[in-house]
């Protein structure tokens, strides 16, 4: 039986289970890390030492152009027209161009918006269409619409392509959207 002071304590035995890696009576007995990591200093800053070369050495080793390479397979075709509304915009510019596009190969789908004065095309390849076909396909597009150029109205200036910058037709969607209807 121990021996109990007059508070009621156990005497001290020199080591704690805290002290000794081992948990408490009152959580169950169970590992104490951070005891253990108090009471092993020098092989916690050994490890953390190991770690932070072999982390610097890591980052050195890392490759320089592991982003893959990718090919943006949309176009916009866009055409003005001052003075035109919303439906002659759509009637006769935009459904001309579109039958055209219907055409090409490897053709995903035609997104077109129109507004007064102004119509955006866009053009999406599908995603099967080979990248290095991407560049003969614009010059496709690019004279399938010149072919039809006598067939629309005088006045209408373009159709202007941008196969370099996907933002385009995003951007004057949310011109148009923000006070016309």
């Amino acid at each position: 039986m121990t021996e109990e002071t007059p508070g009621g304590s156990r005497p001290e035995t020199g080591e704690t289970p805290e002290r000794s890696g081992e948990g408490s009576p009152r959580d169950g007995g169970g590992f104490n890390l951070s005891a253990w990591a108090i009471n092993h200093r020098a092989l916690v800053l050994f490890l953390i030492l190991i770690l932070g070369i072999g982390g610097l050495w890591s980052y050195t080793q890392l490759g320089r152009a592991e982003d893959p390479s990718f090919t943006i397979k949309t176009m916009v075709v866009s055409a003005r027209w001052p003075g035109a509304t919303t439906l002659e915009m759509q009637s006769q510019v935009a459904d001309e161009i579109e039958k055209k596009l219907q055409e090409l190969p490897h053709l995903e789908r035609l997104d077109t918006y129109s507004q007064p004065g102004a119509s955006f095309i866009q053009v999406t390849l599908s995603d099967s269409t080979p990248p290095g076909d991407v560049k003969d396909l614009w010059y496709q597009v690019r004279k399938k619409v010149g072919d039809i150029g006598n067939r629309l109205p005088s006045g209408v200036l373009g159709p202007f392509y941008n196969d370099e910058y996907f933002g385009a037709v995003h951007d004057h969607r949310r011109r148009a959207g923000s006070g016309s209807a």
